[in-house]
Parts: structure tokens; sequence; C-alpha cells
């Protein structure tokens, strides 16, 4: 059994969120769990998720300490994306994930040294899906990975170990 991810079920994940245009950022601080909104990125996910922040907020304090975070995600779906956080101040991919929306939202440009990526590798993700789409899905995910494909309950879990 593998729990590497593959193009199919990066694929599937992809099609989940390709529409939702707001996710639920989660951080762990010294008092415990923090959640907020962040702007979607208009990039095909291929494994990793990406946010713009910038340095003089908490998040991107908490991040540095503890780079364990969640991202969830709500719209015909419902998904979950456990994983690691990075900061990244790469100018090249700031400048490809730029757009003007973030413009409007930070009163700023991507090339201000305080505007810097967050960037998330997924470990795993849970989905809820509603109608029969969830059922082939969670049956196709348990055949991948090689479990048992005669339940398919509600939702699934599915280990991303790259």
């Amino acid at each position: 059994m593998s729990n590497m991810i593959n193009q199919e079920e990066i694929e599937t994940l992809r099609e989940l969120i390709k529409d939702i245009d707001t996710a639920m950022l989660t951080t762990v601080t010294e008092e415990g769990l923090v959640s907020r909104p962040m702007k979607t990125q208009e990039v095909e996910f291929d494994g990793d998720l990406w946010f713009f922040t910038k340095k003089e907020t908490n998040k991107y304090d908490e991040i540095l300490h503890d780079q364990d975070v969640n991202v969830a995600y709500a719209g015909k779906s419902y998904v979950s994306v456990r994983g690691k956080a990075e900061i990244v101040e790469d100018l090249d991919k700031k400048k490809e994930l730029w757009s003007k929306a973030y413009e409007e939202i930070m009163q700023t440009s991507y090339d201000d040294p305080n505007v810097v990526l967050i960037k998330i590798k997924a470990e795993a993700v849970e989905y809820w899906e509603t109608g029969n789409f969830t059922k082939k899905v969670a049956f196709l995910f348990k055949r991948m990975t090689g479990q048992s494909s005669k339940s398919t309950d509600v939702n699934e879990t599915v280990e991303l170990n790259k």
C-alpha cells in the first residue's frame, strides 16, 4: 500500500477546491488554534497551496514558531487540508502568483519586502461531498490506497506523504 500522492488524486483534489475563492487557514499559537480567511490562489493545485501575507501579521510569527497548519474550504464540497507551512520570499514566485486583487487587499505590490508567500505542503486531505460523486470518489481513493472499497463512508481521508 502506497501513501504517495499520485496524479489522479491531485486532479480529484484540484477539482474539489478549484472554485472556492476563500479558505480558512488555521495556525497554532501559544493559546491554541487560530483561523482566519485567506484568498485562494488562482493556480492549479499540485500538492502545494499558496497564500500571500505580510511579515507584520500574527500568522507569519505563528508559522515561524510552528509549521503545522490546516486549510479548510467550503463550497460545493468541504475540504480540510493538513500540512506543513513555510514562508517563501522568492520575488519571482511572488510575481508569478500576484494579481490586481492582492494590490487592493494588501495595499501594496508584490515587490514589497514585507510581502511574503505562505507555501503549504499538503500531508493529508479529508473531504465531504454530497450525492453520488462522494461515493465514487471515496471508492476510488480506497482502491488507490489499497483499502477495502466495500463501504464508502460520507467522508474520506487521504494521506499525501511525498
